[in-house]
C-alpha cells in the first residue's frame, strides 16, 4: 500500500507542480524535478510518514524498476528518430559531431582536472581527473526528448539533435571503458588490456545485436493482428522484455559480456521504425500511454538528487569545474564539427547549448567507478552534484536554445483567438444550459400555488352512478 501512495503521491505532486511553475514558463521536466526534490528524503520526507512522500534514499530506490521501464521506452522513443530516408541527409553530420563533441568535452574536463590535481594533490587524484572526463561524455537521452514532445519541436536543429544524444551512449562507453580502466590500472598498479579494449567493444556490439533482432522479431509478431490496439499491446510488452534481456550479464571465458540498456532499446527502436510500415501510428498512440510514466520518472530522479553534496567545499570546487568546462567542451566541440561538416548558421550557434542535460548514464558510470573504493566516492558525490545542477537548468537551456533555432513555434496569433472563442462559446453554452434548467424546475412559490388542498371546493366532485 505504500508504495502504491508513493506512486500516487508523487505523479500528483509532478503535474501540480507543472501548474505552479507555468507563470515562469519553465519546462515540464524542471516541474517534475522539482516536486521530486520536494517530496524528497530532504523535504517532505523528513516527516517519516511511509507513503506520503520518500522518507530515505532507500524508499526512492525501491521504485528503480520504473526508472528502468521508462528508460527503456525513452530509448526506443529515441531509436524511432533513426530512420534510413531521414538519415540520408543528416546521418554523416550527426556521426561526426557526435564523436567530436564527446571527445573535445573529455578533453577538457581531463585537462582542467588534471590542473586542479597538481594544486591539490590531496584532494583529487589523476584517475579521479581522468574518470571524470569518462563521465563528461554522456548527455541524458530523457530530458531532451521530453523537452522536444513538450514544445512540440520541429525543425533541422532536432532533426539532427535526437540521433547525437542516442550516439553519445554508444561513445561514452567506449571512452568510459578506456579511461576507466587506465584509472584503475593507476590505482591497483596492475595493467589489464582486457578490460579496457575488448568488454566495451563487446558490450556495444551484444547490445545492437540482441536490440536487432528484438526489433525483427517485433515486426514479424505485429503482422500476426490486424487491430492498432492489440499491434499497440505487442510493442510495449516487447519493450518490457527487451529491458528486462538487457539487464543480463554472463562471462566467456576472461570476456564479461553485458548490455547497455539504452543502447539495446534505441536498437530495437531503430529496427522497428525501419522495417514496420505502421511504426508511425503505433509511436503516436504509444506516446500518450508512456506521457505519465515519464512524469513518474523524472519525479524519481528528482527525489533521488543528493544535496548533502554542498557540504564540502572540495566538492563544490571540483563540481564547478567539471559543469565549466563540461559545458564549454560540449558547446565548442558541437560548433566547431558542426561548421566543419556545413551545417545552418542556427545549428552551429545552438547544437552545444542542447547537449547539456546529463543524468541516468552519467550515474550509470559513477556507479561502476565505485569499484575504486574510497576514491569512486568522491567521483559519485561529484556526478551527483553536476547532475542537480544540469538537470535544473539543462531543460531550460535546451528550451531556450531550441526556441532561438526556430524549432520551436510560438502559436499563431489567428489559433489563439480560435481557441478563445470556442472557451467562450463552450461557456455561454453552460450558462444558456444552467439557465434553461432552473427555468424548468419549479419555484417553491409556484409549486404551492400548483397545489389544490384536500377538501377545498375546486377539488373535482366525485362522479355520480347514472340510472
Amino acid at each position: 500500500m505504500s508504495t502504491l501512495l508513493s506512486v500516487s503521491v508523487a505523479m500528483l505532486a509532478g503535474l501540480l507542480m507543472t501548474r505552479a511553475i507555468k507563470p515562469l514558463k519553465l519546462p515540464d521536466v524542471t516541474a517534475y524535478l522539482v516536486a521530486g526534490l520536494l517530496i524528497g528524503p530532504y523535504f517532505l520526507g523528513r516527516l517519516g510518514i511511509d507513503g506520503l512522500g520518500f522518507p530515505t534514499a532507500e524508499a526512492v530506490s525501491g521504485l528503480g524498476l520504473v526508472s528502468e521501464v521508462a528508460l527503456g521506452f525513452i530509448a526506443f522513443s529515441i531509436g524511432n528518430e533513426f530512420r534510413l530516408r531521414d538519415l540520408k541527409a543528416t546521418g554523416k553530420q550527426a556521426a561526426i559531431i557526435g564523436v567530436f563533441q564527446a571527445l573535445t568535452a573529455t578533453l577538457l574536463v581531463d585537462l582542467a582536472l588534471v590542473a586542479v590535481h597538481r594544486l591539490m594533490p590531496d584532494k583529487l587524484s589523476v584517475a579521479q581527473a581522468i574518470t571524470l572526463g569518462a563521465i563528461a561524455t554522456a548527455t541524458a537521452p530523457a530530458a531532451t526528448l521530453m523537452v522536444v514532445r513538450q514544445y512540440k519541436a520541429k525543425g533541422p536543429l532536432t532533426d539532427l539533435l535526437l540521433p547525437i544524444v542516442a550516439l553519445d551512449d554508444a561513445v561514452g562507453l567506449v571512452v568510459f571503458a578506456v579511461s576507466f580502466g587506465v584509472a584503475r590500472t593507476l590505482v591497483s598498479g596492475e595493467l589489464e588490456l582486457l578490460p579496457i579494449l575488448v568488454n566495451p567493444l563487446v558490450e556495444i556490439a551484444a547490445s545492437l545485436a540482441l536490440g536487432a533482432l528484438m526489433g525483427w522479431l517485433l515486426t514479424q509478431l505485429e503482422r500476426l493482428f490486424h487491430s492498432n490496439t492489440n499491434r499497440l499491446n505487442m510493442t510495449i510488452a516487447f519493450v518490457f522484455l527487451t529491458a528486462s534481456l538487457s539487464m543480463l550479464e554472463f562471462h566467456i571465458g576472461p570476456v564479461t559480456v553485458g548490455f547497455s540498456s539504452l543502447l539495446v532499446c534505441m536498437m530495437l527502436g531503430t529496427v522497428f521504425c525501419n522495417l514496420c510500415p505502421l511504426s508511425d501510428d503505433l509511436m503516436g498512440a504509444a506516446d500518450k500511454w508512456t506521457s505519465p510514466l515519464f512524469a513518474l520518472f523524472f519525479v524519481i530522479s528528482g527525489a533521488q538528487l543528493e544535496l548533502n553534496v554542498f557540504a564540502d567545499w572540495a566538492i563544490v570546487g571540483v563540481g564547478v569545474v567539471y559543469i565549466l568546462f563540461r559545458s564549454l567542451g560540449k558547446y565548442i566541440g558541437a560548433r566547431v564539427s558542426a561548421k566543419a561538416t556545413h551545417c545552418a548558421p542556427q545549428i552551429c550557434k545552438y547544437l552545444g547549448i542542447t547537449l547539456l542535460p546529463q543524468a541516468g548514464v552519467a550515474l550509470g558510470m559513477c556507479a561502476t567507478a565505485a569499484q575504486l573504493g574510497a576514491q569512486g566516492a568522491l567521483i559519485r558525490n561529484i556526478t551527483l552534484f553536476a547532475v542537480l545542477v544540469y538537470e535544473m537548468v539543462g531543460p531550460l537551456m535546451t528550451r531556450w536554445a531550441l526556441g532561438k533555432a526556430g524549432d520551436i513555434h510560438p502559436i499563431p496569433q489567428e489559433v489563439q483567438e480560435r481557441r478563445a472563442r470556442k472557451l467562450q462559446h463552450a461557456a455561454e453554452e453552460d450558462e444558456a444550459a444552467r439557465q434553461r434548467n432552473a427555468a424548468a424546475e419549479p419555484s417553491p412559490a409556484r409549486a404551492r400555488q400548483g397545489r389544490r388542498p384536500k377538501g377545498s371546493l375546486s377539488a373535482p366532485r366525485p362522479r355520480h352512478a347514472t340510472r
